[in-house]
């Protein structure tokens, strides 16, 4: 930034480096942004340096990190100055404030275009940077052909073309549908003929692009890519600018490197011969040396070789040479080359005839388990799972087994999950199978699944002849005085269902295996109970003689936990009890486990699915998760607490504030269940019986009926506007809350209040009551700060009772990003617990997030859907502006999608004061003064997301006195969907105005009173007053 010439700008520099704290600086750009917006304002003859010197400071300010929200218009301008000065300020000025979206962007296309097809080099390298560097889909169709006949003429410099073959790259990548490069092939082939190293790397990163989306059309390229592979490795004119370190332009080696690999095959025998010579060149002349940036280079090279080689499926020399370089680099100081090494060693196990060589390195690789980096711990192990196969299975599990005693916590885990793997997939035999297993269950302890044990068990139960050893080694482990509860629970089932093979055994009689299982009982947990309880009741079926001591040992043991609060340890004390009056019955009850039915071992289809991908299927995956989906995913299966697992998505389409009822995560209307109970507008509430729920009978229509899906932007939406309450105050079907008990209930329990007022009460305020039933009430207080909220969810127990499995989900849409924190499983009697969620507005929606709320209460599991306020409104910011301020703004957005406009009927007849207030609480501000109409409102406010950052939204409300049940409502904003979103929202705040409704159903008996009706706003002051 040249300075010479403008002392007002180097003074307010001066300025705010001299200020001594952000207030201080704050009040000095405050100034400065005054004083040049007046002087733009104002003075309409300004020069062309004059607009340098203030958008200069525009600039400068934007770097502090200050919005500036005007003078785009004068950088704009400044693109058509006749000096370069002032157009290198356009130029640099309108590439940071403007982005691809921005308007005023359609104003210097013409001027961009000039200076693209003018004879100024400079002024072109200008034009040229400010395309590439913005890319929109504009300039695409305006500008792409100028682009190509730049890159392509033999007139220009080859400063011009370089920049010419990364803008027209940038285009293609952001537009490949606009960008028309049909019968380019010829083209890219005479522009690899190239001696310019600049323009011919320019040219090679945008065939790469070219090629990965068809590289079919582009096969005349190919031996061109070959030849300039030549030229590099045998270093033939190469300028001495483009040698680094020695090597020649490495950059280019890899560009080229990377195009061959996207071609299937070199089918010229020549050209196959002369590839492979280069390649030979590269792999025998790189070799690790003590400069940094040289061993970079040169490896860099080297790697993309390798997987030339790999792809080309080279012969077995050379694949023989590729694994003894990087066997070379196992044994470097360096870590970044060992772990290079490593990760390329596992890639090339994919191409066929190479297991074997890497087996050669085998002790090499099992000495980087140890390594200090943890990196390079993960990569040698899943080259030691790649590489293993039966001849070297024992050896490596047999390592991995004894390196899990040192291994880090962060690694067993996946350590124990790939062992017991290998184990299944290459054991010699079963034995050694179960020896394994029943090792790594004990050393591994915590970080075993249960997919692992559930395997060991399922061997042993099928193969007869396994189940006396696999008897002995579990009585062995249980001699250990400290055992971990899983494999408590492997050796319980085992001698419970085959200890009488040990019957002969010292030791292994039936009352010393109950005595030493008996001794475990008081270090397990709860679920671990009712295993122990069935061991004991098949030890004594299969006492014979019966041991009348034994017997009543075991019997005591029943009768202790036929009262324990444990359901699942209660039934089986129970039934146990029973079942021991059936006498000869018994023997055919407590019978041996049949066999399992023949299955897919989970462990293995976990192995297929963390098998390693090669870079190209790991960049499409990448790029494939990028990609914006519309679709709609069903749960499976429902978490415990918080957000679902990655592998099991919810449907995060939810519908808009209209008071549609939810039914299984899916929104429904459903006519037939009015008569079913009471329902409320803000979820559903449902006494759930523990048999699975019928599916729906028309699932395709559930999911992809108007309620779940809104059309886009732009589309001719029909609003189906649900009001609070029918004519006479009774609530619609929509609005009914449907509680369908499966089986008949005496006391069916219903919720306290209204939840569709209490959420519409949380739209306007941050703290108070979502949900209240007689047992538990759910409260609410919020953070809201720009595009960021932080929801505290208050969980009151109202009774002397414990809450039992209490679990939430949260089902966010796709433009909510919602974190909750774990939510306790128990909600102790009159206690109240406080789990805080975290929110990140991503783009503008009024889509709504739902909370899946359930709880057990005695025999009964309620389950109730909220909707969570975190609507739109929450992430405006009501802001003041000026006639001066308004117009301009209001005249810049006009037309459709930024600017829409509506006539709403059907608006409940208020007063204009009452309007006002009812968008002052939606956070809109209304600027008295600036509409000379008296009978009309102006709004203004600022709405924050990740997308659109903070941007400014303007609303007009045009009013006939005489009719008060319709307006005119004009929105604008720089963002279209913005700009529709918001225009929805306040036309159903206006048409859905809340009204008082039905009074609810009275509470059952077990309820507690009802509160005083005074209004606490503090949920945590409300729940603690019900506690106390």
């Amino acid at each position: 930034m040249a300075l010479s010439g403008m002392r007002g700008l180097s003074v307010f520099i001066s300025d705010i480096r001299n200020c001594q704290n952000k207030e201080q600086e704050r009040l000095r750009v405050d100034k400065e942004l005054g004083n040049v917006r007046t002087r733009f304002k104002n003075e309409k003859g300004l020069t062309h340096y004059e607009k340098k010197k203030y958008v200069w400071k525009m600039l400068y300010i934007y770097m502090l990190g200050y919005d500036v929200d005007f003078g785009q218009m004068e950088a704009v301008s400044l693109i058509s100055a006749p000096k370069y000065p002032e157009k290198q300020v356009g130029y640099i000025v309108t590439s940071c404030l403007l982005n691809e979206n921005h308007d005023f962007l359609r104003l210097a296309i013409n001027a961009v275009r000039n200076d693209i097809i003018g004879r100024n080099e400079t002024f072109q390298c200008l034009a040229l940077t400010l395309v590439g560097n913005i890319g929109g889909r504009e300039f695409a169709e305006s500008l792409a052909p100028d682009v190509q006949k730049l890159l392509t003429s033999s007139s220009c410099r080859p400063l011009v073309r370089k920049k010419a073959a990364l803008c027209l790259l940038r285009l293609y990548r952001k537009n490949p549908d606009v960008v028309n490069v049909d019968g380019w092939s010829d083209r890219m082939a005479q522009l690899l003929d190239e001696r310019d190293l600049g323009v011919l790397t320019s040219s090679m990163s945008l065939l790469v692009a070219l090629v990965a989306n068809n590289y079919e059309t582009y096969w005349s390229c190919l031996p061109k890519c070959v030849k300039i592979l030549e030229r590099l490795a045998r270093n033939q004119d190469i300028p001495p600018e483009y040698t680094y370190y020695g090597i020649p332009s490495p950059w280019l080696q890899v560009k080229t490197m990377r195009a061959l690999q996207y071609f299937p095959t070199v089918e010229d025998p020549n050209a196959r011969q002369t590839l492979f010579e280069v390649l030979q060149r590269i792999l025998l002349g790189t070799d690790v040396v003590k400069n940094v940036n040289k061993n970079n280079a040169s490896h860099a090279v080297l790697f993309e070789a390798l997987a030339l080689v790999m792809h080309l499926d080279a012969e077995k020399e050379m694949m023989s040479q590729c694994v003894a370089l990087l066997g070379k680099f196992l044994t470097v100081r360096e870590p970044n080359i060992r772990y290079l090494g490593l990760e390329n060693m596992t890639r090339m196990l994919m191409v066929s005839d190479v297991q074997d060589i890497i087996k050669r390195h085998q002790a090499q690789i099992i000495t980087s388990l140890k390594d200090p980096d943890i990196s390079i711990r993960r990569r040698a192990l899943d080259l030691l799972y790649g590489m293993c196969d039966v001849s070297n299975a024992k050896d490596i599990v047999e390592e991995l087994l004894q390196y899990l005693n040192t291994a880090d916590f962060a690694m067993r885990e996946e350590l124990s999950l790939k062992a017991a793997i290998l184990a299944e997939k290459f054991a010699p035999d079963l034995s050694w199978y179960v020896d394994v297993i029943l090792q790594l269950i004990d050393k591994a302890g915590d970080f075993v699944s249960d997919d692992i044990w559930f395997r060991v068990v399922q061997f042993v139960t099928n193969n007869e002849d396994l189940q006396p050893y696999a008897a002995v080694k579990a009585r062995e482990f249980l001699d250990k005085p400290a055992l971990h509860e899983t494999m408590v629970k492997v050796s319980a089932y085992i001698l419970g269902e085959y200890s009488h093979l040990l019957a002969r055994r010292p030791g292994c009689s039936p009352k010393e295996i109950f005595t030493i299982l008996h001794e475990k009982l008081p270090t397990v947990s709860t679920s671990m109970i009712p295993i122990l309880l069935s061991t004991y009741a098949k030890i004594l079926m299969r006492t014979q003689p019966t041991d009348p001591e034994l017997q009543n040992q075991i019997w005591a043991i029943f009768h202790k936990y036929e009262s324990c609060i444990d359901i699942e340890t209660q039934q089986r004390a129970v039934e146990y009890i029973a079942l021991s009056r059936k006498g000869a019955a018994l023997v055919d009850i407590m019978a041996e486990m049949p066999k399992f039915p023949e299955r897919r071992s989970a462990l293995i289809q976990k192995a297929e699915e963390t098998e390693a991908d090669t870079a190209e299927q790991s960049a499409i995956r990448l790029r494939a998760q990028q990609q914006t989906s519309s679709a709609l995913v069903m749960t499976e299966q429902r978490p415990a607490n918080g957000m679902p697992p990655v592998s099991q998505h919810s449907l995060v389409k939810v519908s808009r504030m209209s008071n549609e009822v939810i039914q299984g995560g899916v929104f429904q209307q459903d006519p037939n269940t009015a008569g079913q109970g009471v329902t409320q507008a803000n979820g559903t509430l449902s006494v759930v019986d523990p048999q699975p729920p019928e599916p729906s009978a028309d699932l395709l229509g559930d999911l992809f009926s108007p309620l779940a899906i809104e059309g886009p932007p732009g589309a001719a939406v029909k609003s189906k506007h649900n009001m609070a309450s029918g004519p006479q105050g009774a609530p619609n079907e929509e609005e009914i809350l449907a509680l369908a008990p499966v089986e008949e209930q005496t006391n069916p329990v219903q919720p306290i209040g209204n939840i569709a007022e209490r959420f519409r009460a949380l739209c306007l305020k941050d703290s108070g009551v979502l949900y209240e039933d007689p047992y538990i009430q759910i409260g609410i207080k919020a953070e809201w700060q720009a595009h960021q909220g932080r929801v505290v969810l208050f969980l009151g127990n109202k009774n002397t009772a414990p809450l039992l499995s209490v679990q939430a989900l949260i089902l966010p849409p796709s433009h909510l990003m919602m974190e909750l924190s774990l939510v306790p499983e128990t909600i102790p009697p009159r206690a109240q617990v406080q789990c805080p969620l975290e929110i990140i507005n991503l783009q503008p929606s009024r889509d709504l997030a739902v909370l899946d709320f359930s709880y057990k209460f005695g025999t009964h599991v309620i389950n109730v859907k909220l909707r969570l306020p975190a609507v739109l409104n929450k992430f405006l910011q009501p802001i003041s502006v000026s006639a001066e301020e308004f117009f301009p703004q209001w005249r810049s957005l006009s037309g459709a999608p930024l600017k829409l406009q509506e006539v709403v009927k059907g608006v409940r007849p208020m007063s204009l004061a009452e309007m006002a207030n009812l968008l002052n609480s939606f956070r809109l501000m209304i600027s008295p003064g600036l509409d000379p109409n008296a009978n009309n409102l102006v709004a203004s406010t600022t709405f924050y997301s990740e997308s659109t950052q903070a941007m400014l939204c303007l609303i007009r409300i045009e009013t006939d006195p005489t009719d008060r049940t319709q307006l005119r409502m004009t929105v604008a904003t720089g963002d279209p969907t913005l700009t529709f979103e918001l225009k929805e929202f306040i036309k159903e705040q206006l048409i859905s105005i809340p009204t008082i409704s039905r009074a609810p159903a009275a509470a059952p008996p077990q309820a507690q009173p009802t509160s005083p009706t005074t209004i606490v706003s503090d949920p945590g002051a409300l729940l603690a007053g019900l506690l106390h």
